[in-house]
């Protein structure tokens, strides 16, 4: 009987283990952090701090943002996790001084919610290909598409159907989301711009907070749609515990990384 005796309690010394450690990670925010171009290591990094906060019934991801933008893939790619993520996301562009340029611009009209420190920016979302701009004249002696020729589409066609692509893309979640559907659309088309103060004013962004402490307290109470229902946010008194990125993201970053892909493709 001992032996029975002594399994049994040690299985019930495992259940409350497991039981204690599930409440503390109900009371934690996960947070990621995006610093610098947007890329597949990045892409991998939010995909598996997502997931991670889900197998650990994390109460909110936060993912502290600040990028000049990034590859369009890869964007795409993180705002599927987010809007697939059983956990409720919050974009914040943070420090003061950082930017949501371009691709994170998308990120923040995906998460549910979209917040800013002050003094940062966002906007600046025109797609760029790469060789430059849309609409940008190919370099003398480069032959370009000829639609009358048959050689494949011109470029203005092609960048049309990106700006066009891009365009509708940002308004579909805009709309999702319920922020401003006119001003996401000038982001793509116009290169439009907006500073913090400006964002919230404009219902681009929800909440403008000077560091993650206060973000929690400002959208404390806040309810958000996740996954089609509704969940209210308790966010006062949560800690915060930072999901630090691997070797794998080290590497895949400095391989993608716009100043030294070129060198390694030569």
């Amino acid at each position: 009987m001992k032996p029975i005796r002594l399994g049994f309690s040690l299985l019930l010394t495992l259940v409350s283990l497991w039981a204690f450690a599930a409440s503390v990670d109900t009371k934690t925010v996960v947070l990621l952090e995006l610093d610098g171009p947007i890329g597949p290591a990045g892409a991998d990094y939010v995909e598996r701090g997502l997931k991670r906060a889900a197998e650990r019934n994390a109460p909110l991801v936060v993912i502290r943002l600040d990028t000049p933008g990034g590859l369009d893939t890869s964007m795409r790619d993180i705002i599927q996790s987010i809007l697939g993520s059983p956990v409720p996301v919050v974009t914040y562009v943070a420090p003061g001084g950082a930017r949501a340029a371009s691709a994170g611009t998308f990120l923040l009209y995906a998460s549910h919610v979209a917040a800013m420190s002050p003094g940062t920016t966002l906007g600046a979302a025109t797609p760029v290909r790469i060789g430059g701009l849309p609409g940008v004249p190919e370099a003398p002696g480069k032959p370009a598409g000829d639609k009358k020729n048959g050689s494949g589409p011109s470029d203005d066609a092609m960048s049309r159907k990106i700006l066009n692509d891009s365009i509708a893309y940002i308004r579909s979640l805009a709309q999702l989301r319920g922020r401003n559907v006119d001003w996401a659309e000038q982001a793509v088309r116009e290169a439009a711009s907006l500073t913090a103060e400006e964002a919230v004013k404009q219902n681009v962004v929800d909440v403008m907070a000077l560091d993650i402490s206060e973000l929690l307290n400002k959208i404390d109470g806040r309810v958000v749609n996740v996954l089609g229902q509704n969940r209210r946010l308790s966010t006062k008194g949560l800690e915060i515990r930072r999901f630090k990125p691997d070797w794998r993201f080290e590497l895949l970053s400095t391989i993608t990384n716009p100043n030294v892909l070129p060198i390694l493709m030569m």
